[in-house]
């Protein structure tokens, strides 16, 4: 397959470029610098100039924070960037999978969402990428939505890189145990989307590691694995105040991955301790 993908310099974007080489597929990887999502006539330039058969859409404005004050940018990266792509892979015929969040769900719910369940996104963050999602469903034919959640990698930060940083500072942290989710381990995402994209099995997909924590949980699991000993509290996410609302609860149900007869992803601690093992 010949296959475009944007983001390439960021956490999940890597993983993806290296995954589709290593399996002998042609891969454009495609940084900002390299291809402006938000500029139209460049995304048909470069589309038409390649022709891919895939284009996996990793590119996003994922400032959680920011966002809410930076409006126009988070729309224009995660709404009209992703239009963009949208339209030059319905011109070309190409397949586009466009990589999503849980944010688009409100987190009031008590039981995992279904990928058919209303979205009710709370912050600008949400908000803009459901529009993303909801450009896609409307303007491209050949469309996966890929629905992922408390990403962790070797590139670039995240929560674990962060924890450990923080056990190296300090021998007692607060971390909140209100938010309930799933981990996702980037280079088992990138092997789902590897299987998915090179079907026809087009829609919505939700695509985290199997099993449950909070953000409690999943930082003690960090230490446990690593072998850290640190004091490690249990607090409120209103003693954390932030500027974006955060989903209290969102489990995603993997509906679609059962559905259509793909193999669900390992449970997220056998993938923290792999994930450890390669971070050295």
């Amino acid at each position: 397959m010949k296959v475009l993908v944007t983001g390439a310099k960021g956490q999940l974007g890597q993983d993806v470029v290296s995954l589709f080489q290593q399996q002998q597929h042609d891969v454009w990887g495609m940084t900002r610098n390299e291809l402006d999502i938000t500029d139209q006539e460049q995304c048909i330039s470069k589309i038409s100039e390649i022709q891919p058969d895939v284009i996996v859409h990793c590119a996003a404005y994922t400032a959680v924070d920011q966002a809410e004050t930076d409006e126009d940018q988070a729309y224009a990266v995660n709404a009209v960037g992703t239009r963009n792509l949208a339209v030059a892979a319905e011109q070309f015929g190409s397949k586009l999978c466009y990589i999503s969040t849980d944010y688009v769900f409100d987190g009031q719910a008590s039981k995992p969402y279904t990928e058919y369940d209303n979205t009710n996104p709370t912050g600008v963050y949400g908000k803009s990428k459901r529009a993303g999602e909801w450009l896609v469903q409307n303007l491209s034919s050949k469309f996966f939505i890929v629905r992922t959640s408390w990403v962790f990698g070797l590139h670039g930060n995240n929560f674990v890189k962060t924890m450990l940083k923080l056990a190296q500072e300090r021998s007692q942290l607060k971390v909140v145990h209100d938010q309930i989710g799933s981990p996702t381990y980037t280079a088992d995402l990138a092997e789902f989307i590897l299987q998915l994209v090179s079907t026809e099995k087009y829609g919505i997909y939700h695509a985290s590691n199997a099993g449950v924590c909070s953000w409690f949980e999943f930082a003690k699991a960090i230490f446990e694995e690593r072998g850290i000993n640190i004091t490690v509290d249990p607090c409120t996410t209103e003693e954390f105040p932030r500027p974006a609302p955060r989903p209290k609860y969102s489990v995603m149900d993997h509906l679609s991955i059962r559905t259509n007869g793909f193999e669900d992803m390992r449970h997220w601690r056998d993938a923290l301790r792999d994930f450890l093992a390669k971070l050295g």
